[in-house]
């Protein structure tokens, strides 16, 4: 829904129609009520023919790249009125998909026909690798850790008509002795349970890693969570395309010493380090590569891809104080125009967005955990619709607010839909814009405003919340 205020006073007349309208939809939409449903199902994913043995380590020989099969695995399945979210315990303990209902789309990579790649060549843990996709925990090593494969322990936590929360957990008590140097030796003994909530009338996935050191010293380790990213995709067949954007509130990004060649396109901000214009939209990635946020996150509360063919996205938000690291990589823009029959062509150069959430600002630079100790990182992952950008966000709200001489834009995505919203712009005393909002979850919410001539240099101010005044997001901007 998009609203342009102030208007002439008939045109004002016509914005309270139809916001009156809407409101009675809201409420009629909240009479129906929502619940969370869980169901459990079979999937199949394809792979090219391999073979591993007993400790993970790839069997030399195997590889068979003109032969695919069938993988079955058993899936848990979340819904309520706006999301679709499927986890796969047993292969790496991951979300593998979810789809927004309103648009129907997912918002999740998923690789058609895995491919290992990486045999032998002294980067992986297990000395090689394959993509399956979606969402999942990588610890306590850098490079997709030592479980991105192992199968993690299941539990339904909580299933009510409102809420239904499940844990997957695995404890770190295993080792390959043949993993790289670059690699801790032996296991760590951290124990790891990632809960995963949905609730009723909520158009966003809640979840929580819970760390524990059960030991009487501390360890050095890593954790990241690993994010596969393709919004507004096909649900059978996702992909990022050349619409890709990465959102993130950083100003600066460092490479990896062998991807120097990403940074070419961004202006230097300083040694080591280029802004963070260019590299934003995955078109610029001439080639597969890592990017860190430098020196870090610098507490943002968010990250993620919009997909401008269609304006929808996926956003996390979470404490990055807890998760500092920001760790960027595709495998280049040629990936999608190259872009193959993956049963004809098996391999792993996909088009995707690989965003990583990490406890330290890079891969191979450990965190410490404290003897007996617990980190506990709760995030949530919206979709966004309607949205061109997020400058500000919440397990409330998602806003893009921007402003210019001329007017103010606002751009608004609310996690919770059914519930009737009070939007505020005021410059200074002046009230720019003051009502109720229904919330539109297929198209998102816009709001547009003229500025009087001769105002104060004062910053916009937005204040977002319930119709009964709880207070949800608040948010400025200055004028450019």
């Amino acid at each position: 829904m998009a609203i342009r205020v102030p208007l002439r006073a008939g045109v004002r007349l016509a914005v309270a129609a139809v916001l009156a309208a809407c409101a009675f939809y809201a409420v009629a939409r909240a009479a129906e009520p929502d619940h969370v449903s869980l169901s459990e199902q079979t999937i199949s994913w394809s792979t090219v023919k391999y073979a591993t043995d007993a400790a993970n380590g790839f069997v030399d020989g195997s590889f068979d790249r003109t032969t695919i099969v069938e993988r079955t695995f058993n899936a848990h399945v979340l819904e309520n009125r706006y999301l679709k979210v499927t986890l796969v315990p047993e292969f790496g303990g991951r979300i593998v998909s979810i789809i927004y209902k309103p648009t129907g789309h997912e918002q999740l990579y998923r690789t058609e026909v895995g491919v290992p790649y990486g045999m032998k060549a002294g980067v992986f843990y297990y000395d090689w690798l394959m993509v399956y996709g979606g969402i999942f925990p990588t610890f306590p090593d850098a490079e997709h850790g030592r479980t991105w494969l192992k199968p993690w322990d299941f539990k339904v936590v909580k299933e009510t008509e409102g809420e239904v929360t499940l844990a997957m957990s695995l404890k770190d008590d295993f080792a390959y002795s043949a993993a790289p140097k670059q690699f801790v030796r032996g296991s760590t003994g951290i124990e790891a349970t990632y809960y995963v909530t949905l609730k009723a009338d909520r158009a966003a996935l809640d979840a929580r890693m819970v760390l524990k050191n059960p030991n009487d010293t501390a360890v050095e380790y890593e954790y990241w969570t690993c994010t596969t990213l393709a919004p507004g995709s096909d649900p059978d067949h996702p992909k990022t395309t050349g619409g890709a954007e990465i959102i993130a509130p950083i100003q600066a990004y460092s490479t990896a010493h062998w991807s120097a060649n990403l940074s070419e396109g961004d202006t230097r901000a300083g040694e080591g380090r280029s802004r963070f214009e260019k590299l934003r939209f995955f078109r610029n990635w001439p080639t597969m590569g890592i990017a860190y946020a430098a020196p870090d996150m610098q507490s943002g509360n968010f990250w993620g891809v919009i997909n401008h063919d269609n304006e929808e996205g996926i956003i996390r938000i979470a404490d990055n104080k807890l998760t500092p690291g920001l760790k960027m990589w595709t495998w280049g823009y040629p990936s999608f125009t190259n872009e193959t029959d993956a049963r004809k062509d098996p391999n792993q150069l996909r088009p995707y967005v690989e965003l990583w959430a990490g406890a330290s600002d890079q891969f191979f630079h450990s965190a410490k955990f404290p003897a007996r100790g617990e980190v506990s990182i709760p995030e949530t992952y919206s979709p966004t619709v309607g949205m061109r950008n997020v400058t500000h966000a919440n397990e409330n709200i998602l806003v893009n607010l921007a402003a210019t001489a001329s007017g103010v834009d606002l751009q608004f995505f609310s996690l919770e839909p059914a519930t009737l919203l009070r939007v505020t712009l005021k410059r200074g005393d002046a009230i720019l814009f003051d009502d109720a909002v229904t919330v539109d979850p297929k198209n998102g919410n816009r709001i547009s405003t003229t500025l009087p001539a001769g105002g104060s240099g004062e910053p916009i101010r937005l204040t977002i919340g319930t119709a009964q005044g709880n207070a949800l997001i608040a948010a400025e901007t200055k004028i450019k």
